[in-house]
């Protein structure tokens, strides 16, 4: 499998800033990154923390670069779809074609019932797969041109990932997995159940933590293992803002092309694949 390589950005806390994302976007595609990662959240359970709005913050970082993907993350059982619509077609034609919208059903309860809308895991989902059917029944009626869909999905629970079969990607998480990591074992199951089900030109990320470029060797694993893209989780576990830079400025822990991370240019695989239908 070849590997993309992309920073992950919460919008939460010291990073709940939009000005912050872009310098931190901006570096990462001058130091050789493939994409952006971003949050989706409108409180976090930290009281006082500041948040900033995932749907300004790509539009910004859309303006500000020429060649990152962002993979824009989008709670959308709390959200109109109508409106996500309407603003990941505009991310997508500001950055010329660069966006991936990564659907969830949100991580935290209190965004719901806070908001007066229900919590319930099951409703949750079900209000998933109706509107990204009906997200990608809009984008075609606007005539709007097919936008990678990924699916988060939490391992070994397996709702999320069936849900991501039917899109472009998936993104399985894991218990533990910011202070553990995913052990090859864990992400080699997740990997390869959605893989049964969708074979061929499917991207599947994970998140995880290296200290630079001299890891390629052990990310390199998980692309063996079916991983197209290394999201590398940034936050305030791991520092601060300056911190996150220093991280970003080392580098990717990119596999040089022809080892084992696979031969394929990256290039080809820069846009993702055709979001298809429910």
């Amino acid at each position: 499998m070849v590997m993309n390589y992309a920073v992950g950005l919460p919008t939460v806390g010291g990073f709940g800033d939009v000005h912050t994302l872009v310098d931190l976007a901006v570096a990462a595609e001058q130091h050789g990154w493939d994409g952006v990662h971003l949050w989706d959240h409108v409180l976090y359970h930290e009281s006082g923390w500041p948040v900033a709005s995932p749907v300004v913050a790509a539009a910004a970082i859309a303006a500000s670069t020429s060649r990152v993907r962002i993979i824009l993350t989008v709670a959308l059982p709390r959200r109109q779809v109508q409106d996500i619509a309407q603003d990941a077609a505009g991310i997508d034609a500001l950055s010329r074609r660069r966006l991936t919208v990564l659907a969830t059903i949100g991580s935290m309860d209190r965004e719901y019932t806070d908001f007066g809308l229900d919590p319930d895991l099951r409703t949750r989902g079900r209000a998933l797969d109706e509107r990204l059917h009906r997200l990608v029944e809009l984008w075609s009626q606007w005539a709007v041109p097919p936008i990678p869909i990924w699916c988060g999905g939490r391992w070994p629970h397996k709702p999320g990932l069936r849900r991501a079969a039917r899109f472009d990607g998936a993104m399985p998480t894991f218990a533990d997995q910011r202070s553990d990591g995913a052990t090859i074992e864990q992400f080699a199951a997740a990997a390869s159940f959605v893989r049964r089900l969708a074979p061929g030109g499917f991207d599947i990320a994970l998140e995880g933590a290296t200290d630079g470029p001299d890891q390629a060797q052990r990310v390199a694993r998980y692309a063996d293992a079916g991983a197209t893209w290394w999201i590398e989780a940034l936050g305030w576990w791991r520092g601060d803002n300056k911190a996150a830079m220093s991280r970003i400025i080392a580098g990717a822990p990119a596999q040089p092309e022809g080892d084992s991370a696979g031969s394929t240019p990256r290039a080809e695989h820069a846009r993702g694949g055709q979001a298809s239908q429910p």
